[in-house]
């Protein structure tokens, strides 16, 4: 796991041909928007979270975000003891989000 501040993590992101972003933030906080093209699994559903991350690709690189940055954190060391190679966490996460925001509503 990198920990990326706002501008590596958007400029890395831009030329990873392999890129997914990682939501990993409650229902309710992604009703506020979320970045474009992100996939939402959220990290307090436990066993659930777990087994939506293991079906991922793990030869993807993987951009993972939350609110502030901890949670997104947790997610990266957990997807490594399953065996990704590739996570990035976005530090100060969408609170610090300059970037494109996607409304879902």
């Amino acid at each position: 796991m990198e920990d990326l501040s706002q501008e590596t993590w958007r400029e890395q992101l831009a030329n990873d041909k392999n890129a997914v972003i990682l939501d990993v933030r409650t229902d309710a906080e992604i009703e506020e928007g979320i970045i474009p093209n992100a996939i939402h699994i959220d990290i307090y559903k436990g066993q659930e979270f777990i087994n939506e991350i293991e079906e991922l690709d793990k030869s993807k690189s993987y951009y993972v975000y939350c609110r502030s940055g901890n949670r997104s954190g947790q997610a990266c060391k957990i997807m490594e003891e399953l065996g990704f190679d590739k996570t990035y966490n976005l530090e100060g996460g969408m609170l610090q989000w300059t970037g494109d925001i996607a409304d879902l509503s």
